[in-house]
């Protein structure tokens, strides 16, 4: 066998190796090849778009390629109805324009992408914080729209190829009811299979896709094209410290990582708080959090995928620097491991942002430099 032949061979099973990672106990790649490991959201651009700088700086050309020679492998574009269609229903044009503009910078750099409807009007994953109802799950009229976004992204995404770019469904359904989320589910797979048999679909579980609640989702039999999804912010008062959208914006005790969050005192009184409104938000805050507890977290749904044989995915992870920078690095170290260790593919939660891999600073909105530590942490050398 000559040398370049050896080296062929060498380099292929070293791809399929690390291609096997991704993949959860029990699972089998998806038939279609679209194979992922370590990713990034780009948030704040096609969606939740604060108007921080103009769109189409916020992400360019250049920030696909940094993404991609920094080790990760694809990202998870969030778009929201809003971002993407006028109030009439007529498509955004120069939104769509900067979609297709990503999806080919993507492919051009060899990373994959999953297109996430994060956000449409009848439904918001915060709603329940900010004092709002979604009519997602009473309205027909608001469903039937619903399934109308699905049919035409699909038809205008249609001619991409199924190796690189996969749907996701919703982000965060947040229901009443599971069976809920279950009918939508089945009634957008279907417009989308419809167009597209072999497209790869991501769906998380209702209530946020924590893993807890990925038993309760239905999935059709034999649809091998398919990723499940959940989202992990595990310690939540860690993660979250002072965020202003959170109902414990306001707390300022100290917090720790790895180890318990709180100490016992300050733990007690929090869970009791305000006739313990805050119990759900603090409850795990007494655990000892590592790299361990981390793998405790997402085992409800590994169990779940290796059950229905599918792929794992955590699509959303992350923690705020408003907490002792070393712990933070930490707990990135941790969840990346224990994922990994997992077997599960993931995305963290973002690139540019408070939650960034770049240095944020919050008074004047503005990104610095790239956190080279939190990459490393991440991705690597």
């Amino acid at each position: 066998m000559t040398l370049k032949r050896l080296l062929t061979v060498a380099v292929s099973a070293f791809l399929l190796l690390h291609s096997q990672l991704a993949f959860s106990a029990g699972s089998e790649p998806n038939p279609s090849g679209f194979a992922i490991k370590r990713g990034v959201n780009l948030s704040h651009w096609l969606s939740q778009d604060f108007g921080w700088v103009p769109r189409e700086e916020w992400i360019t050309r250049n920030d696909i390629r940094y993404i991609a020679s920094i080790g990760f492998d694809h990202v998870r574009l969030p778009i929201d109805e809003k971002e993407m269609w006028h109030e009439d229903g007529s498509p955004n044009e120069e939104a769509f324009a900067l979609l297709t503009d990503a999806l080919g910078w993507c492919s051009e750099e060899g990373l994959r992408v999953i297109v996430d409807l994060h956000t449409v009007r009848a439904h918001h994953f915060n709603a329940v914080n900010e004092g709002l109802k979604n009519s997602l799950w009473t309205d027909p009229a608001a469903q039937e729209q619903f399934f109308d976004l699905w049919s035409q992204l699909s038809e205008r995404l249609s001619s991409y190829p199924v190796s690189e770019v996969a749907y996701e469904i919703m982000n965060e359904p947040v229901a009443d009811d599971h069976e809920d989320w279950n009918r939508l589910v089945a009634k957008s797979l279907e417009r989308i299979r419809a167009q597209e048999p072999d497209r790869v679909v991501v769906i998380g579980s209702n209530l946020w896709q924590i893993p807890e609640t990925l038993g309760a989702l239905k999935v059709p039999a034999g649809d091998k094209n398919i990723i499940l999804s959940t989202h992990v912010y595990s310690p939540f008062v860690f993660t979250h410290y002072t965020a202003e959208w959170t109902p414990l914006k306001d707390y300022r005790g100290e917090v720790n990582y790895p180890g318990k969050v709180l100490a016992d005192e300050e733990y007690e009184r929090l869970m009791k708080l305000n006739g313990g409104s805050l119990s759900d938000l603090v409850k795990d805050s007494n655990l000892e959090w590592g790299k361990e507890q981390m793998k405790a977290k997402f085992q409800a749904a590994v169990d779940r995928a290796e059950e229905l044989g599918l792929q794992l995915y955590c699509g959303e992870f992350g923690c705020l620097p408003t907490v002792p920078r070393e712990g933070r690095l930490q707990y990135y170290e941790d969840i990346t491991a224990a994922m990994e260790e997992l077997g599960m593919a993931w995305a963290n939660w973002e690139y540019k942002g408070d939650f960034g891999i770049f240095e944020w600073h919050s008074e004047s909105m503005n990104i610095g430099a790239p956190d080279l530590e939190m990459i490393h942490r991440l991705v690597g050398d």
